[in-house]
């Protein structure tokens, strides 16, 4: 962390949602990592799923089945940009770009942004699991994303 006082970009629990063993409270993020874990919980949120917040969260669930064609990836670029911008305004100059992975059935979704007040750049990497075969099933199971794993690409 940097010695400036970054306290205006928030602080707020952790997602998943963690209890802190020793104090009995939820374990909650500030700065950097809240802008990060916001982002985060804006993907895994289809949109209609709050009932307060419809609008809330994104769409990228309805792409599971989708074909890998160059057109579909750059609309599902476009489409979590926008979605992302709309939703968090801490962050600007927001890119999304996507690497098909190594492993069938996975796109590595890479969200560049720029924190607008400090002007720092950061990045989540998001694996995203498309139509698993029965063949890739029996390989074993998809890796589970954690957010403490979340990979960072140079600031």
């Amino acid at each position: 962390m940097a010695d400036t006082d970054n306290s205006f970009l928030g602080k707020g629990m952790k997602f998943p949602p963690q209890i802190n063993p020793a104090t009995g409270r939820f374990v909650t993020v500030s700065e950097e990592e809240s802008v990060k874990q916001s982002i985060y919980l804006i993907l895994m949120t289809q949109v209609t799923e709050r009932p307060l917040r419809p609008e809330f969260g994104s769409s990228i669930l309805s792409y599971t089945f989708m074909d890998k064609s160059i057109g579909k990836l750059n609309m599902v670029s476009r489409t979590l940009r926008e979605q992302i911008v709309s939703q968090e305004p801490r962050i600007s100059d927001v890119q999304v770009g996507i690497d098909m992975g190594e492993r069938s059935g996975v796109l590595i979704f890479n969200i560049d942004y720029t924190i607008a007040a400090t002007n720092t750049r950061d990045n989540l990497v998001f694996p995203f699991y498309l139509n698993v075969t029965e063949e890739e099933e029996e390989e074993g199971e998809p890796e589970i994303y954690e957010p403490e794993t979340i990979e960072e690409i140079g600031n």
